[in-house]
């Protein structure tokens, strides 16, 4: 038997975007006959904002907070109680402080279910200044050098580059990989971060086969398309 897990953001969507209609519907029809999962790190409010709670719920389980939150049937299964230390939270605040990085909104650390979210430009960007971050951070390379000082410092947490902003940081070993000791099936796995020191790195090692979307969501649609082509 072979399952299916995806990421969400840049995977699924654009980035803190909604799912595309069109290829909402080709996903309602490819979880009715195929086993399917979610992974993201984000949370589940952020999750349902941008695939709809129907879609969310038609998946097998859906693993919120890179798996620190597991819901089945609309139904909370699982969750982590994992917390940044003082020493943490105030390490990332004086790595905010000392960015070059200008326009930054609010935001910047946001604790999750077993989980925190650390975000250079902060989590209320407009789309304009997500843009403009996101050109910044290509060529200053801030969240790798933040992630990289902090799990020196904190070896017991990890921190990995997520998404086009942020950092994800959890207790060390409850990253996106601990899903794949729930699910006895062979995987395929769709994530945008597959790389080393991305968040979706764990979880494609350890799959049977895996996926490294680089141009969104359009590009999951047609693998997707050519996959049901090929049967």
């Amino acid at each position: 038997m072979t399952s299916y897990i995806f990421d969400v953001d840049g995977t699924l969507t654009d980035a803190r975007q909604p799912i595309d209609p069109n290829f909402e519907e080709f996903m309602q029809e490819f979880t009715k006959v195929h086993t399917c999962y979610i992974c993201t790190g984000s949370d589940r409010p952020k999750t349902i904002e941008q695939i709809g709670k129907q879609l969310t719920n038609k998946f097998k389980k859906a693993y919120h907070c890179s798996g620190n939150h597991v819901y089945q049937n609309g139904k909370e299964i699982g969750k982590t109680n994992w917390q940044l230390s003082q020493d943490e939270y105030n390490f990332l605040t004086e790595a905010l402080n000392n960015t070059t990085y200008l326009e930054k909104t609010g935001n910047h650390i946001e604790q999750r279910t077993g989980t925190a979210n650390f975000s250079i430009c902060g989590r209320n960007v407009n789309l304009t200044q997500r843009q403009n971050y996101v050109a910044w951070e290509e060529e200053n390379k801030a969240r790798k050098t933040i992630a990289q000082q902090f799990n020196k410092l904190f070896p017991e947490s990890e921190a990995l580059v997520a998404g086009e902003t942020s950092i994800d940081i959890f207790k060390k070993g409850c990253d996106k990989s601990q899903v794949r000791h729930q699910i006895k099936d062979d995987i395929v796995f769709f994530g945008d971060k597959c790389m080393i020191g991305g968040n979706d790195y764990a979880l494609s090692t350890l799959s049977e086969s895996f996926h490294q979307i680089n141009n969104g969501w359009r590009e999951t649609y047609l693998l997707l398309q050519n996959f049901y082509h090929n049967q």
